[in-house]
């Protein structure tokens, strides 16, 4: 292990980083923070969580960015971008040179990158295309070939299509009205780019519907697909539960998982795209009590209102030896109880997400499909922020 990973696996540090710049990039904003041990630990696909609206405002969830450079000036900065859309990138764009701002990071799992040079295809939804251009980086580092595919519904809302067409062996560019590129949207020229590049591994990050019909395309041609999900997140450190998606374990078996801390990059075929949003039935500790399980379930989501008589009075505060999921737990005759068909009774594996492992506006792809059909629909897979990461709150 390099000096370097070893700092990266300290964790995240919580700072007090001074403004170095604050510049408008087209349609968004790039702001720079004196931020030494962030940008020592930090890898490709990693965030950060700033505080806004002052120590006195009324504003107290952060909001999170994804980590688009780091450079060693004034002894380590990072930048990250934003669209001013809301009131706490509002504060932001408004911060100038020498203000000081709460930043905590680098979180979340990074980018995993390819011991053998391969050929990768970097695909970018607006400006969630930032994180995207370290990780290039580092993959060129490593001998590999990078050939980038951005789009975003016009030409100023496509972050990066310069860095791209200097940096890229090849850069393809789409937008949904052509003021930029070819017209249309990134999945649309998809197919060509695997061909004309002899792609091996697709990164991708943007808007979720894109990165599902990503996730769709590149099934066809057995690729695999590491995707930086948009998740709502609200703590950014895996406490609140907020910024859920249901992802298949290499057991086969459906976990919420945090986007935060589990995320946000995961394998594109593990997410189960069409439940986005949802709690599957079949997922490990789903709220279902008509089968007679008991399960731990949340009373701001779930209920308040429940019926009296499905509601363990007696353990309420404890978390009853014979839950489900409950440590030491198994299901009787669960093989018999699932049927194949992945029902509410699977489980038996810790409620830990087993899967490892922003962002711009929602530029690219259409709406969600309708929802899934359950388990039966997402067979074992193989191994391999309320704010977005990036996203203007």
């Amino acid at each position: 292990m390099t000096p370097g990973d070893s700092e990266a696996e300290a964790g995240p540090l919580q700072v007090r980083g001074t403004v170095l710049t604050v510049r408008r990039v087209d349609a968004y904003h790039a702001m720079t923070v004196v931020a030494p041990g962030i940008a020592a630990r930090f890898r490709p696909g990693q965030f950060v969580a700033v505080a806004v609206g002052g120590p006195d405002g009324a504003m107290l969830l952060r909001r999170a960015f994804s980590i688009h450079d780091v450079r060693p000036d004034h002894g380590g900065t990072v930048e990250f971008i934003f669209a001013a859309n809301g009131p706490g990138t509002r504060w932001l764009a408004a911060r100038r040179a020498r203000d000081v701002l709460d930043v905590t990071g680098p979180l979340g799992r990074p980018f995993p990158v390819p011991r053998d040079r391969v050929s990768c295809l970097l695909v970018g939804g607006g400006y969630g295309s930032a994180p995207l251009f370290a990780l290039a980086g580092k993959l060129r580092d490593r001998g590999c070939t990078v050939d980038f595919l951005l789009g975003a519904a016009s030409g100023d809302r496509v972050f990066g299509a310069l860095t791209a067409r200097r940096t890229g062996r090849i850069a393809t560019i789409t937008t949904e009205d052509g003021s930029l590129g070819s017209r249309g949207v990134v999945t649309d020229m998809l197919g060509q780019l695997i061909h004309d590049g002899r792609t091996d591994v697709i990164y991708a990050c943007g808007p979720m519907p894109m990165l599902r019909q990503v996730t769709l395309l590149a099934r066809r041609y057995d690729l695999p697909v590491q995707a930086a999900v948009e998740e709502a997140m609200a703590c950014g450190i895996g406490v609140c539960m907020t910024c859920v998606l249901p992802v298949v374990g290499t057991d086969g078996i459906t976990r919420m998982v945090r986007s935060c801390v589990d995320g946000p990059v995961f394998r594109g075929e593990q997410v189960r795209w069409d439940d986005v949003g949802t709690i599957p039935f079949d997922a490990f500790g789903a709220p279902v009590g008509t089968d007679g399980i008991t399960r731990m379930v949340r009373s701001c989501v779930d209920g308040p209102v429940f019926r009296g008589e499905q509601v363990r009075w007696d353990d309420v505060g404890t978390i009853p030896f014979d839950a489900f999921g409950a440590p030491g737990w198994e299901p009787a005759g669960r093989a018999a109880s699932r049927g194949g068909s992945g029902g509410a009774a699977a489980g038996g594996a810790a409620a830990g997400g087993a899967a490892a492992g922003d962002r711009g506006p929602g530029s690219q792809g259409g709406g969600r499909a309708g929802r899934g059909s359950g388990a039966a629909g997402h067979p074992a897979r193989a191994q391999g922020p309320a704010w977005r990461p990036g996203h203007g709150y």
